[in-house]
């Protein structure tokens, strides 16, 4: 349960007076003590038994003063035990008992300070991630001030001249660079070290099984020498080496770390765009607030300007500016009116509305959009799972080099052998490997999601950079849902508004843009009929009922019988009955914004295009020579669809499928990659790799440059990786790679992957 956005409350500053007290505040503060609320945000507080620990968003907070006010302003409240602002993330922590205090406390006490306290669920599911990547960093950091530490320390060893060092000063200063690895080992390896156990426990090796044995070889032999300089080991040690290896480690660990936190930052803006609570208005006209919990479909709600739509519904009254840019990639405000649909997440801006909830958490768009994120953020690209399966036996085989390296080496000295042992270990680490494909996808798939389009399934970016031609369909991709009815010629003895009765009662039952234009011209005087049937991509067909039944049609010239009429210069849909042609409703399509755009950056990508609409072939083939595109067939039934598909990769074509209908369905599914629109049917999105919000056929273009982008560099890291180890191994085997270089290129060739990797990040405009 998350934060609304609300006007913006300015704080108190020296003698400034509070704020105004906000009834609507108060309403939501009563809210807020039910314990089934309060718990959405609250944990229990792990060093005090019977107390919680509660997070609030703090609006107002402007400076480092405000953090001391607010902690003085809820210090001294019933029940509250500690408290704790962070003023860079605009949050509070507060520890309290419920036996003595209520969050409504809390919140009066804010507002009388003049900021504004919302619940903040997100932090608790944050919080472990955050704790992650704090504690990585402190890591981080350690081992860095320790490696700049011991590398002046050790300097001295490899500048100084037989002679220029007594033994004493020799042993104080490998006494103290073993001193400061103490910290690194200790605290800095600990991800190396835990990950290792586990493995071994589980009866497998993965890549920190040869990291942890190069780490405690190298810090035993460099003890072991520091207590007996003279002993059988020689008196060379490699605590610098040590220390800069986990630091270049850490390093890269901390860049993958900030690619993943990307995509679940993202997440995180998604969920923290609900609000807790909402006006629920009664038959009788009274508003009471509730928790947005206890809505169901058909209730009526209130938003205010600056609120968030907490459901999907339908306007009933009023009209507004909304803002779906986090949704949908639109960032101009929409007109919303009597009549038109909103959607959860999206912002109320400037208008007091009545709306009828139809949709609610997982139903919705936005809880859809959430459960994709979910999924694309912990998915692993293919190629990521045939490294981790190859990755055992192939850390097994690096620990026998490394044995065997040794062995070789021995007669030379025992100081010198575990020198290239240690090597062979750091040296050969697959760190690069495993991240070559899963950084880059993480970081491609974040930047679409910045820009609305959501990736259902990561292994999709491998194969969409090699799509080589896109299929459109017609209604509703390459043209908006929004429809015109130009005109309606019917046959002797019917009117238009009688067909429009008998065509719109048809109409409504089907969600095919046609069908829409001719319900919503029809309006509300329509026929009654039974037995609906919708056939995908022909149309509907429904008994009238009365006194003299008879079995209506609505579709396509081929579906009601009319092969033999003219074809039409505009898209028509027709309506007929066991004695024939009825009526015939002339509509005007409109190119969907952006789609000429879309076609040129497709064409510049050497891409084949063409259109597959179940429409028919005259207003199919004008509407893809208006948009550029000079392959198109109409009357395509899904079947034919299906068909087409097939054939083009029988060729050797690898074809993205782009959708928006319910008949689209099995064809997105037969795809190399399929595409559907954001407002398209659930079956589509269902079926689809991608889904771009808002609509914007430009998406397409992005979508496949990202991909292309996504495999140049894949094949960068993987190709870099490889030759790494090619150049690496044998010449660590070869005693010519001492254990700090070994590590410096173990982790400058992790670094570099992340750092290609992070190229991904940012989305430019779709180009070749």
């Amino acid at each position: 349960m998350q934060a609304a956005v609300l006007p913006p409350v300015v704080p108190s500053q020296g003698n400034a007076k509070p704020a105004a007290p906000n009834p609507q505040l108060r309403v939501q503060g009563e809210a807020i003590d039910d314990r089934a609320e309060w718990e959405d945000f609250s944990r229990p507080a792990p060093a005090r038994p019977g107390c919680w620990e509660s997070y609030l968003a703090i609006e107002g907070i402007y400076c480092a003063g405000c953090s001391l006010t607010i902690e003085q302003a809820l210090a001294g409240l019933p029940g509250v035990r500690e408290i704790e602002v962070n003023g860079a993330t605009a949050t509070a922590r507060i520890v309290w008992d419920p036996a003595q205090g209520r969050p409504s406390q809390w919140l009066r006490a804010l507002e009388r300070a003049g900021y504004r306290g919302l619940p903040a669920g997100d932090q608790l599911q944050a919080l472990p991630r955050r704790r992650a990547q704090r504690v990585l960093l402190w890591r981080w950091l350690v081992a860095g001030f320790c490696m700049m530490q011991v590398m002046m320390y050790a300097v001295p060893s490899y500048v100084a001249e037989p002679g220029d060092m007594t033994p004493d000063v020799a042993a104080l200063l490998r006494w103290a660079a073993w001193l400061l690895t103490l910290p690194v080992l200790l605290f800095s390896c600990g991800p190396f070290f835990t990950s290792a156990w586990r493995d071994l426990r589980r009866g497998r090796i993965g890549m920190d099984v040869p990291v942890s044995l190069g780490i405690l070889i190298a810090f035993g032999a460099s003890t072991a020498v520091t207590l007996d300089p003279a002993g059988p080991l020689g008196g060379e040690v490699w605590f610098d080496s040590l220390t800069m290896f986990v630091f270049f480690l850490l390093s890269g660990r901390l860049l993958e770390q900030r690619l993943r936190n990307r995509t679940a930052g993202a997440l995180e803006a998604l969920v923290r765009r609900l609000p807790p609570t909402v006006e629920r208005v009664a038959a009788d006209g009274q508003g009471e607030r509730v928790p947005v919990r206890r809505l169901a479909a058909g209730d009526r709600i209130r938003l205010h300007p600056g609120e968030v739509f907490p459901a999907d519904g339908e306007i009933l009254a009023g009209q507004t500016q909304v803002d779906e840019a986090l949704l949908t990639g639109e960032s101009t405000p929409l007109a919303r009116r009597a009549g038109e649909a909103v959607i959860a997440g999206s912002a109320n801006l400037d208008g007091v509305v009545l709306v009828r909830v139809d949709r609610l958490g997982a139903d919705t768009r936005f809880g859809q959009i959430v459960a994709l994120m979910e999924r694309a953020s912990h998915e692993k690209p293919p190629a990521a799972r045939v490294a981790d399966r190859i990755a055992t036996p192939f850390l097994l085989a690096v620990i026998v080099a490394a044995a065997g390296a040794a062995w070789w080496w021995w007669p030379q000295g025992a100081g010198q052998a575990l020198g290239v042992a240690v090597a062979v270990l750091i040296v050969t680490c697959p760190c690069a490997l495993s991240l070559a494909t899963p950084a880059a996808a993480l970081a491609a798939a974040g930047a679409l999601a910045r820009r609305g389009i959501l990736v259902q399934r990561l292994e999709a970016l491998e194969a969409a950079a090699s799509v080589d031609t896109v299929v459109f369909d017609k209604t509703g991709t390459l043209t908006t849902d929004r429809m015109a009815l130009r005109a309606v010629r019917t046959r002797a003895g019917t009117s238009g508004a009688q067909a429009l009765a008998l065509a719109g009662a048809l109409a409504r039952r089907s969600l095919h843009p046609a069908s829409r234009t001719i319900a919503a011209a029809a309006g509300e005087d329509l026929a009654s009929v039974q037995d609906v049937r919708e056939h995908p991509g022909q149309g509907v067909e429904a008994t009238l009922a009365g006194p003299a039944p008879r079995r209506l049609r609505l579709g396509s010239a081929a579906f009601c019988g009319l092969d033999g009429q003219p074809e039409a210069a505009t898209a028509q849909v027709h309506l007929a009955d066991e004695q024939g042609w009825i009526a015939s409703f002339d509509l005007e399509e409109t190119m969907r914004p952006g789609a000429l755009d879309a076609v040129a950056v497709l064409r510049r990508l050497g891409v084949r295009l063409q259109v597959l609409s179940g429409d028919q072939a005259g207003p199919v083939r004008r509407l893809a020579e208006r948009a550029g595109i000079a392959e198109a067939q109409g009357r395509q039934t899904p079947q034919d669809k299906l068909d087409r598909v097939a054939a083009l990769q029988a060729e050797g074509r690898r074809v993205a499928m782009v959708g928006d209908g319910m008949n689209d369905g099995p064809v997105l599914a037969r795809a190399d990659v399929s595409i559907a629109l954001g407002e398209s049917v659930p079956v589509a999105q269902a079926r689809s790799d991608f889904i771009i919000q808002g609509g914007r056929l430009d998406g397409v273009a992005a979508v496949l440059a990202q991909a292309r982008r996504t495999h140049r560099v894949v094949r960068q890291n993987l190709l870099w990786a490889a030759a790494y180890n090619v150049v690496a191994v044998p010449l660590a085997v070869a005693g010519m790679m001492p254990p700090w270089l070994a590590g410096l290129g173990m982790a400058a060739s992790s670094l570099l992957v992340v750092l290609n990797a992070a190229r991904l990040a940012r989305l430019p405009r779709a180009s070749s």
